[in-house]
């Protein structure tokens, strides 16, 4: 009996396999030199040379702001007015919504994540998520003492709409309420971004659904600033007009990696809905979990955002603008040697990672531990091997698939 702590809660500690492997690989770089190991397990981008890209755009802004905004508490616990009403507008861009919004300012798009879980379901209820997906949306749904059930990802190189409908038909059936993340696009961590008509699938579902009971819809987009294709990256947004008032759709936001300030924790839940009412009652328990929990997210950090965003949009659009195609040089030659050599992965169209296909558990296990042993570190995930190509030079991707179809083949 631990008789200090809550009872009713998963007791186990908690491991985090993206930390531990990335002890390894930067105990391998003290003990070798960075170039000789490939470090793949970096979810942050990285230039060429192999440091940490932080935009000179959004830190020389950053640095003018006087000591005294970033010393001062925000103006609310819900977030700063301009930073809420500045997030929303970066958020949606030229899509035109016809649905009530409000925006909650939280710790990075983890707190908007955490923060709607915990909101949204009872205890004991159960999250909807990707059967290849970020594993803190697990970790999130079990500090709520909620249950997680997953839908499979793909059917080929499409989105398995077929087994997201059956999911949530399950899960409606045993509680009449369905909360469902979709991380989308730049999926993490296979890169996968779904097309308008397989948005449109999903809100046509949805507002069958909800004929059973509320559907609410968690569109996870902390890589979409990294769009290949950023003019139409919102495009699919447009379906959220589609749906009814029985849908409501929470959209997480992480200021944290599109300004490249990942530890300056800063991000907002768009809360957006057909009526205001509904909009407003989610709000209000967003309010008070803010204020029991974080209190409130850096001044600093908002005033910067809005500030680089507006004052300096254009600026800061060229200069990521760099790192998005150079981005995208790394991918494709990962992609072009994985497709020469057979070395399967999960459909990729733009974002950090690509994901090994890798099926067989025991195989998966295997498979990591042998790259680890030339060398190579990566993450495991369910079903296979992310690869963070943001964090590796052009060089280092060249000749990667090779490699590892190599060591795979050697396991088989």
């Amino acid at each position: 009996m631990k008789k200090f702590i809550r009872q009713n809660i998963d007791h186990q500690p908690i491991v985090d396999n993206v930390f531990k492997i990335v002890s390894l690989a930067n105990d391998a770089i003290a003990k070798k030199g960075k170039e000789n190991i490939v470090n793949a397990t970096i979810g942050s981008l990285y230039d060429e040379d192999g440091n940490l890209v932080a935009l000179d755009t959004v830190f020389n802004t950053y640095n003018s702001l006087d000591n005294r905004t970033k010393a001062k508490y925000a103006s609310s616990f819900s977030g700063n007015p301009n930073f809420r009403q500045q997030v929303y507008n970066w958020v949606v861009q030229d899509t035109k919504l016809d649905l009530c919004h409000s925006v909650i300012g939280t710790p990075g798009g983890s707190g908007a994540v955490s923060s709607t879980i915990l909101n949204v379901l009872d205890e004991g209820q159960t999250l909807i998520i990707p059967h290849i997906a970020w594993g803190n949306y697990k970790s999130m749904a079990t500090i709520a003492n909620c249950k997680v059930q997953a839908y499979q990802m793909f059917d080929g190189d499409a989105f398995n709409i077929t087994s997201f409908k059956e999911t949530c038909r399950e899960v409606m059936a045993r509680q009449g309420k369905v909360l469902a993340i979709i991380n989308d696009p730049c999926h993490n961590p296979t890169g996968y971004s779904m097309t308008v008509e397989e948005w449109n699938q999903v809100i046509d579902f949805c507002n069958e659904l909800s004929n059973e009971g509320p559907v609410i819809i968690l569109d996870d987009i902390a890589y979409i600033d990294y769009s290949y294709n950023l003019e139409r990256s919102r495009d699919y947004m447009n379906a959220f007009n589609r749906m009814n008032d029985q849908v409501m759709i929470v959209v997480a936001f992480s200021c944290s990696k599109t300004l490249t300030s990942y530890g300056l924790r800063c991000g907002g839940a768009v809360i957006l809905a057909k009526n205001h009412e509904d909009v407003r009652s989610l709000e209000i328990l967003m309010e008070k979990h803010a204020r029991a929990s974080w209190s409130n997210i850096p001044n600093a950090a908002m005033e910067n955002f809005v500030k680089v965003t507006t004052e300096h949009k254009d600026e800061f659009n060229a200069e990521k603008a760099k790192y998005v195609d150079l981005l995208r040089q790394r991918c494709e030659v990962f992609k072009k040697e994985a497709d020469e050599c057979g070395l399967a992965y999960y459909p990729y169209k733009e974002g950090f990672f690509v994901t090994l296909k890798v099926e067989d558990d025991d195989l998966l296990t295997r498979f990591h531990e042998a790259m680890i042993a030339q060398d190579i570190y990566t993450i495991k995930v369910n079903k296979g091997i992310r690869v963070a190509l943001c964090s590796l030079s052009i060089e280092k991707c060249q000749g990667l698939a090779f490699k590892m179809k190599d060591i795979l083949d050697s396991l088989k």
